[in-house]
């Protein structure tokens, strides 16, 4: 088990759930079951974690213990709870469900499903070609043993031409290989994040890299993020020289979830304020290619690095496939082979015959760019068409790049809205995933990763439960009666 969550504390997650879609044709028990499989399918409660005694819980929520006893029952039932007697109840999972790519669990039956947790595109035609010459190219490696730890020095060499191609010249020596671009923010953080080690990262931003940091007990700071402009210089260089933190995790190229793009006098700024007060700045550049409407990207913040205080992280999932599980470090040589050392005790290299497809697709790099420019402008458009007839209540700044919508909703309702949704068929990521405590209820992520069909077909059915959860209303807390 993970630990233990007190009653006060599920009580403060669970919220107002007796306002939850179709409350008024639901008993009590069933709708404090509901949303407990609410609060593991969106991530605020952890697997594995012991839920409170009943008649706690019960006190906490100011409800009957027989009601308590039910939801715990059918949360049994449906196998996202499981009990022994004299040891508690901890949450768990259906067998038949996995982790999703943006760390929901979801079911791994429901192929109809219109999935927009996922901000990741289908494989581009140019892959199964590459793979094809990629097997031409493996017997020259078949001699060896296959572990580079660095990565094939091919490989290594097309990255670095990407980035020299940016403006920032950059040797093989200064890359590193690794297994997607998690992975290699995993390993930087082993290397420059000691346990409990102080992280600054914007909010809102990619839940998996908080997943990261709190596999390394990182204390959080964040710098929050305006809808419309973006960061805002004079608090974030401020948060930076108030609170010296060990690191900073930034997305500068239209970030993740907002698109916004970071100009090119604050990339020097934060340089120049990390340099002065020690903190090692981590780029993630998983969307620098994916410019829109002809906004090319300013240099890249390593451009205005020159004491050794940025590294920068990217790979090949956002712009070809997340299936080809291939990303990259660009630091200083020394800090690549510190990352090697550190990599032994993770995994011994990334497997050769991927890296030899990474080499083939970035060759076609000018053809898949292109292309997925095209793609997405017309997706994200059909979208942000679909969002303005059927939910014009909700703000949408029309970002210059990446895959993503962040909206602002016309109300808290992120994770209601998200449990709805999944009963039409449409998965969601609500805003409290991109942020920490439960905040950013009045944000929603929408990708326009999927056909322009499904996209509007997808807003079509949010519209519609968006619409119930008006109807449903609110239900307030009943007060108790007074026996005189």
């Amino acid at each position: 088990m993970t630990g233990q969550v007190r009653g006060v504390q599920l009580a403060r997650l669970l919220g107002q759930w007796h306002a939850l879609p179709g409350r008024r044709r639901s008993p009590d028990y069933a709708a404090l079951a509901g949303a407990v499989r609410g609060l593991l399918a969106d991530g605020r409660l952890p697997l594995g974690v012991r839920l409170p005694a009943e008649r706690e819980l019960a006190e906490a929520l100011r409800i009957s213990r027989t009601t308590v006893t039910a939801a715990y029952r059918q949360l049994r039932e449906t196998g996202h709870l499981a009990s022994r007697r004299g040891a508690g109840s901890w949450t768990m999972l259906p067998g038949n469900h996995r982790v999703a790519s943006t760390g929901l669990w979801t079911p791994t039956d429901d192929r109809e499903m219109l999935d927009l947790g996922v901000a990741a595109l289908a494989a581009p035609p140019q892959l199964l070609a590459a793979a094809r010459a990629a097997t031409e190219d493996l017997p020259r490696y078949l001699g060896g043993a296959g572990y580079h730890p660095t990565g094939i020095v091919e490989l290594r060499e097309a990255v670095a031409a990407t980035y020299a191609a940016r403006g920032l010249p950059t040797t093989a020596d200064q890359i590193m290989v690794t297994s997607g671009t998690q992975h290699a923010l995993d390993l930087v953080l082993r290397l420059a994040l000691a346990p409990g080690g102080s992280v600054l990262v914007e909010s809102p931003t990619y839940p998996n890299a908080l997943a990261a940091l709190a596999g390394r007990r990182a204390r959080i700071t964040t710098h929050g993020l305006a809808a419309d402009a973006g960061w805002e210089p004079d608090l974030l260089l401020g948060s930076l020289r108030q609170t010296r933190p060990k690191l900073a995790y930034l997305i500068p190229e239209f970030q993740n979830p907002t698109g916004h793009l970071m100009p090119a006098a604050l990339r020097e700024s934060v340089v120049a304020a990390a340099h002065a007060v020690g903190t090692d700045l981590v780029i993630d550049e998983s969307f620098v290619d994916l410019a829109l409407d002809g906004a090319a990207p300013p240099p890249p913040v390593a451009a205005y690095d020159r004491h050794s205080r940025v590294v920068s992280i990217g790979g090949m999932s956002k712009l070809y496939w997340g299936g080809l599980r291939i990303g990259w470090v660009r630091a200083s040589a020394p800090q690549v082979q510190r990352l090697a050392a550190v990599r032994v005790g993770v995994d011994m290299a990334s497997p050769v015959l991927d890296q030899l497809v990474a080499v083939r697709l970035l060759a076609d790099a000018d053809v898949v760019v292109a292309e997925r420019r095209v793609q997405l402008a017309a997706q994200r458009d059909a979208l942000l068409g679909a969002l303005a007839r059927r939910l014009p209540e909700w703000r949408v700044t029309v970002p210059q790049g990446g895959v993503t919508l962040w909206a602002e909703l016309d109300g808290p309702v992120s994770s209601a809205l998200a449990r709805a949704a999944e009963e039409v068929g449409v998965r969601l990521a609500p805003g409290p995933r991109f942020g920490l405590d439960g905040t950013l209820e009045r944000f929603l992520r929408l990708p326009f990763t999927r056909p322009a069909a499904d996209l509007v077909e997808a807003v079509e059915r949010i519209a519609a439960v968006r619409y119930d959860l008006d109807r449903a209303g609110r239900q307030r807390w009943r007060e108790p009666a007074v026996i005189a």
